[in-house]
């Protein structure tokens, strides 16, 4: 990471030209987050939900561990310069934790990190049955991460999930109370209509950069980066799309490679190995291998 990748999307974020959107898809890993700037994105969405699919093959009940998400985080920017959210889920303890999860996720590569607050363990913003610490204590997470943060350029995203919880008008106030503390871009989760996007970007837009969350399934409208912007929102993520797409891929191909024994059949819906090479920048590596002898 580079203090101008970092800077980069802090003031790709605060411009006030809302023709121009930010998306941010979801990753996993080094691998994801090659092919998403392959595809020519501008920055990328690390989501504790992804790596709790992928790497532990379980859902987003909070399984993941903070040490697994530095670990991603290390190992995505040894391979990628691209700006990166990070998704840190409730900053993995109290505020003090907060700090060193700011700390060390700085360090590790992140640009943005996200907190919220839910209870621990936590859950996916779009399952039933959610909790809240309360609005005080997480004011204090976010001073906390503010006040840690080794440069102003690294964001702190914070998150409400009290809208499922204790409702729209509650969710308002703690946003209310969270741009207070210091936060740098405003994240209300699982809204449910149109309506209370309108309301929610009327209400901040003006003074901080939203975002909004699109979960294939989950309870906010699914709309395009072009209807976010129209309502408001800054950045947008698509957090899960990338594992559920894979997932879809792979379900094919395991199906065919089962039904024929053979990957002809796939031929068409993969890289073959020197494909893979090149997006891997295999070449590249071995050419910058050989000045070592």
């Amino acid at each position: 990471m580079t203090r101008t990748t970092t800077a980069l999307l802090k003031t790709r974020l605060q411009q006030n030209d809302m023709s121009d959107i930010l998306i941010a898809p979801g990753i996993y890993d080094a691998f994801s987050a090659l092919m998403v700037e392959r595809a020519g994105f501008e920055a990328m969405y690390l989501s504790g939900a992804s790596i709790a699919y992928t790497r532990l093959g379980a859902p987003d009940i909070g399984l993941v561990s903070f040490a697994e998400v530095c670990e991603t985080v290390a190992a995505i920017r040894e391979r990628s310069t691209l700006p990166m959210i990070v998704d840190a889920d409730t900053g993995y303890g109290n505020a003090l934790n907060v700090q060193r999860t700011v700390r060390r996720l700085e360090q590790a590569g992140a640009n943005a990190i996200q907190l919220e607050d839910q209870t621990s363990p936590k859950r996916c913003g779009h399952l039933d049955g959610k909790s809240l610490i309360s609005c005080e204590e997480m004011v204090g997470k976010i001073k906390a991460a503010v006040d840690i943060r080794r440069s102003e350029e690294t964001l702190i995203v914070a998150r409400t999930d009290a809208v499922a919880v204790e409702g729209f008008d509650a969710a308002i106030d703690r946003a209310e109370a969270f741009v207070e503390a210091g936060a740098d871009v405003l994240f209300i989760e699982a809204v449910r209509d149109v309506e209370q996007m309108r309301s929610v970007t009327e209400r901040f837009a003006s003074r901080i950069p939203l975002l909004a969350n699109m979960v294939e399934g989950g309870k906010t409208p699914l709309k395009g980066a072009r209807e976010l912007q129209d309502i408001g929102y800054r950045l947008a993520i698509f957090p899960g799309g990338t594992v559920r797409a894979v997932a879809h891929a792979l379900d094919a191909y395991f199906a065919e490679l089962r039904r024929s024994g053979s990957n002809q059949g796939n031929a068409g819906r993969m890289l073959d190995f020197a494909g893979l090479n090149e997006l891997l920048g295999t070449r590249s590596i071995l050419e910058n291998a050989r000045q070592y002898g």
